[in-house]
């Protein structure tokens, strides 16, 4: 009997489930509400109960499994399977994620942050083609990402690998860590719409997004590329701008790693080819010269099933 791996990708809206072979092919998926209620006390419970409650539902046995890995939002202690300052669940102190959930469901656990765990996911199943060294972006409301290096997560002491920090303008707009010029700050969904508004105060020729941001209207990132896409002159000075710093974050990462490939995905990449050719032409202007040929940048290919596929992965670490 081929066991079975668990992946939960835990979010701040839904919690999303795959049962997967061992090669990471999903066999059954489904999802519940995050219920961040009580400090988020709720979750842990919920997440035990569904696994439990699909195991019966399938007719399946805990020792049909090799293990369960999630992703998770905050801080994540290894070792120990804990996880502190995930706020947007709520969970304001530490919580034994993997003393709970083996305890509920006696099938073996294994946690890291949701960024990493998306990286594993694209790199296994996706643009990443299972290599050995693989950077992935994912630009949506934040940068997040993950770095893989001879096969391996980076961690460094905790915080290795947050590709959305990295600084591309010294001095620029303040990010939410509160350093100023972070990728993060210009890259992200949000980042691209505080460029389009920064840009337009300035632009004075005719642009149809400098006239829905002088009229207040709803400006989205993908308004912005879907404008830039049809010539509109001030969109495009703003996608450049974009693409600049992202080319920029590429070259520095490919100068210090030489991945095989740069894995650009979230809500932002949604923009497709338009966005990589833009990012191409500045990674080439700024990235070492033998990396230019070596090191390739791509677009995500998993969208939403990064995550628990990637959190599948996690638990192959218990396989006999």
């Amino acid at each position: 009997m081929d066991k079975k791996l668990i992946g939960v990708d835990l979010g701040g809206t839904t919690i999303k489930f795959a049962i997967t072979t061992e090669d990471g092919e999903i066999q059954q998926r489904w999802s519940i509400e995050t219920n961040i209620l009580d400090e988020g006390s709720h979750i842990v419970p919920d997440i035990i109960e569904s696994i439990n409650h699909h195991l019966e539902m399938y007719g399946m046995k805990p020792e049909q499994f090799i293990g369960i890995g999630m992703g998770t939002p905050g801080t994540v202690d290894l070792e120990k399977g804990t996880v502190v300052g995930a706020y947007n669940l709520n969970w304001k102190t530490v919580q034994n994620v993997k003393e709970e959930i083996e305890k509920g469901t006696n099938i073996k656990f294994a946690v890291d942050n949701d960024a990493n765990v998306a990286a594993l996911g694209e790199r296994w199943k996706g643009a990443g083609e299972n290599a050995d060294d693989v950077v992935f972006i994912t630009l949506g409301t934040g940068v997040g990402g993950g770095i893989i290096t001879n096969g391996k997560l980076v961690h460094g002491m905790g915080a290795g690998g947050e590709v959305g920090h990295m600084n591309v303008h010294p001095g620029g707009y303040l990010c939410t860590c509160g350093n100023r010029g972070c990728l993060e700050a210009y890259a992200s969904a949000t980042g691209v719409v505080r460029v389009a508004r920064d840009m337009a105060e300035e632009y004075a020729g005719n642009s149809k997004l400098k006239q829905l941001t002088d009229d207040g209207e709803e400006v989205t990132s993908k308004l912005v590329f879907d404008l830039a896409k049809e010539n509109d002159p001030l969109a495009k000075m703003v996608v450049d701008r974009v693409c600049n710093y992202l080319g920029l974050a590429c070259a520095n990462f490919a100068s210090i790693l030489n991945p095989s490939a740069i894995v650009i995905g979230g809500g932002v990449s949604a923009a497709g080819q338009f966005l990589l050719d833009q990012v191409q032409n500045y990674f080439n202007e700024y990235a070492f010269p033998t990396v230019k040929s070596s090191t390739e940048i791509k677009l995500a290919q998993l969208g939403n099933e990064a995550g628990v596929i990637g959190a599948a992965s996690l638990a192959l670490k218990f396989k006999d």
